[in-house]
């Protein structure tokens, strides 16, 4: 059975990947996901913040002020405070080409196209097979237009595309009034990739405190069916590899995935919740699936429920919300 895909330009052994997450923060933990089975690992992210060039200048940004609110200084970790460091960072991928065998793609989490884009440069010279371009940013000035944040997006892409030549791939978010634009811009702008979506880590409340607090959920299956709708929207719309990212957790969320246009399907959640591990078993229940219902190849799967290739296209629009609605029939 032939489980290979390519992503981003990558041959790979079969298609999951590791997401972005903590498990990249030592060489053990790319060990222990290569020996899971995973056939491409993404690491954790590099944040932009901690690339300020001077570090007493983002220490002055984020302390202006905290003398008549202390709590602020808790929003912000001190700059030498990060779990790895930019210099670590390039460090860490050129050991972890060294330990693992499997593509190993590098990840900068930021927002603004200014000099820190520079670094894609240096995780090219580290070694890095690939970079994956982490875009986390909350629009929330309601002076902004959206085309400014959709324009600084393709800038973002379009700059680090100047200073690589390894493939690059855009994790968004699906905050846009039209996401099919969205990706056809990047995908026009030089992407070799889009994996979908990053989930934004909401805010809580602690009603005993009275305090807004970090707090993170791990996905589950059932938000499968956002990146599920889009990656078959736009499979065969544009020329980029696709990835889903979001509720990956067993063998069938990745087989849909895959029908639906993915050349590949990220874990992260499912890693927290059963360990590193899991990921054989998910393999295997996929060989099993494909065995009994005769499929021989992934490649034969993928965009078979396509929207371009399903009986009923209007499944994945409008019509598909009417639909449902009309089907629920709740019991009194």
């Amino acid at each position: 059975m032939d489980l290979t895909t390519t992503y981003i330009g990558l041959k790979l052994k079969n298609p999951l990947v590791a997401s972005a997450s903590p498990f990249t923060y030592s060489l053990d933990g790319f060990r222990k996901l290569e020996d899971s089975g995973v056939a491409a690992i993404v690491m954790h992210s590099l944040f932009e913040e901690q690339l300020t060039k001077e570090a007493q200048e983002l220490e002055y940004l984020t302390t202006q002020g905290t003398e008549s609110f202390a709590e602020a200084l808790s929003y912000f970790p001190k700059p030498d405070n990060f779990a790895v460091g930019p210099d670590e960072y390039l460090k860490l991928i050129s050991e972890a080409k060294k330990a693992v065998k499997v593509p190993v793609i590098a990840s900068l989490n930021g927002f603004t196209p200014g000099g820190w884009i520079e670094y894609a440069r240096s995780m090219q010279q580290a070694g890095a097979d690939a970079l994956e371009l982490n875009i986390y940013y909350l629009a929330t000035d309601p002076f902004q237009p959206g085309e400014v944040t959709e324009r600084n997006y393709v800038q973002v892409l379009k700059t680090v595309r100047s200073q690589v030549r390894i493939p690059v791939t855009v994790k968004l978010s699906p905050f846009f009034s039209n996401l099919a634009n969205m990706a056809r811009r990047l995908d026009e702008a030089g992407a070799d990739g889009l994996a979908l979506f990053n989930r934004f880590y909401q805010p809580d409340l602690d009603l005993e405190k009275l305090e807004v607090w970090p707090h993170v959920e791990l996905s589950t299956s059932a938000e499968i069916r956002l990146p599920l709708r889009w990656i078959a929207i736009l499979y065969g719309r544009i020329k980029c590899s696709l990835a889903a990212t979001t509720g990956i957790h067993t063998a069938e969320d990745v087989i849909k995935v895959i029908m639906a246009g993915a050349d590949a399907a990220m874990l992260c959640s499912a890693l927290y919740r059963h360990g590193a591990g899991h990921t054989g078993k998910v393999l295997n229940d996929v060989q099993k699936w494909m065995t009994d219902h005769e499929y021989e190849s992934v490649a034969q799967m993928k965009g078979s429920m396509s929207q371009k290739s399903v009986a009923e296209p209007a499944a994945y629009e409008r019509a598909n919300y009417m639909k449902t609605i009309q089907s629920f029939k709740p019991k009194v």
